[in-house]
């Protein structure tokens, strides 16, 4: 039976970031065989990791990885916020977001695509045994141009390509590439703060428009108004929502006397040609995942036997 030193527990707790106790039964199932141990708490941080996943990860970080004229971005959902603060997660969202750039937006593609000699896949769960949360990857967006930048912002950044609101913005143009990397910014803040539903009227889903149709012709029939009144209130009133809900169309956060078009056509003469938006992702951290209600006090209690 090979003897198991205190040295060699440190070491494999040092490599795998797992506990004491586990690294010793480790060693003692691999029969100090160092690579084997690694390998015996992987399999356990995989058994640990299956237990966690029902847990409802709606907090964690959006990650963005820009590389010349294509960007990447991700998001990775936790359990609780402390975990955003986590150096070994943030390395985790950094380097899948660094891998989507190349395996593109499929998520199962991106969790079967190696990182260094594992896949996401194992990276995410050794990551769940070493810091005790369910984590997943929840999507991925990719925008590249042939020629031209892609923009993008984080809002609430938490370190450098971290944050918890992202978007990309792909703007073509054979202009100056740093004008256009500082308008593509520019209109990436404005997405994140203005958040509009489509980039023009033609790209919005038919059936909001359709609703918002329907919606404004109701209000005004109940009124009694007529049905040749009513086609042009409502045709007045698309044009108020447009403004309202696609990217052209609204105000620029940075001039709101002029719209993102014109905004954009006027920046033309410093970027030294014509500039199109080609397209946007906008990504807000944990939109949509309903978040389980928790009285922490309770849990306390019931963790000391009190309830």
């Amino acid at each position: 039976m090979a003897t198991i030193t205190t040295e060699m527990i440190k070491n494999l707790r040092e490599s795998t970031g797992a506990g004491m106790m586990d690294c010793k039964a480790a060693l003692t199932e691999a029969k100090g065989d160092m690579e084997a141990a690694q390998d015996w708490l992987r399999k356990k941080g995989l058994s640990k990791a299956a237990k966690k996943a029902g847990r409802v990860a709606a907090e964690g970080l959006i990650g963005i990885v820009v590389r010349g004229t294509k960007a990447a971005m991700v998001e990775v959902n936790s359990e609780t916020d402390f975990v955003a603060r986590n150096d070994l997660f943030q390395g985790l969202v950094k380097m899948i977001a660094d891998v989507a750039l190349d395996a593109g937006t499929d998520v199962e593609a991106i969790k079967a695509a190696k990182a260094g000699s594992i896949t996401v896949a194992e990276a995410l769960s050794d990551s769940i045994a070493k810091i005790g949360e369910n984590m997943t990857l929840r999507r991925a967006a990719v925008l590249s141009v042939n020629a031209g930048a892609v923009g993008s912002y984080l809002h609430n950044s938490v370190a450098d390509g971290l944050g918890k609101i992202g978007v990309l913005v792909a703007l073509e143009s054979t202009g100056n590439k740093d004008e256009l990397a500082a308008l593509g910014r520019q209109i990436a803040m404005h997405i994140a703060s203005a958040n509009p539903q489509a980039l023009d009227a033609a790209s919005l889903d038919p059936a909001i428009v359709k609703r918002e149709k329907d919606v404004l012709a109701d209000k005004y029939r109940q009124q009694g108004k007529p049905d040749n009144v009513i086609d042009k209130i409502v045709e007045s009133g698309l044009k108020t929502f447009y403004k309202e809900a696609t990217l052209l169309e609204q105000a620029f956060i940075f001039d709101d006397k002029k719209s993102v078009a014109q905004a954009v056509k006027e920046s033309e003469g410093k970027v030294g040609g014509p500039v199109k938006i080609a397209g946007y992702v906008r990504y807000a951290l944990g939109e949509g995942i309903e978040k389980q209600e928790s009285d922490f006090a309770a849990e306390v209690a019931a963790a000391a036997g009190q309830g």
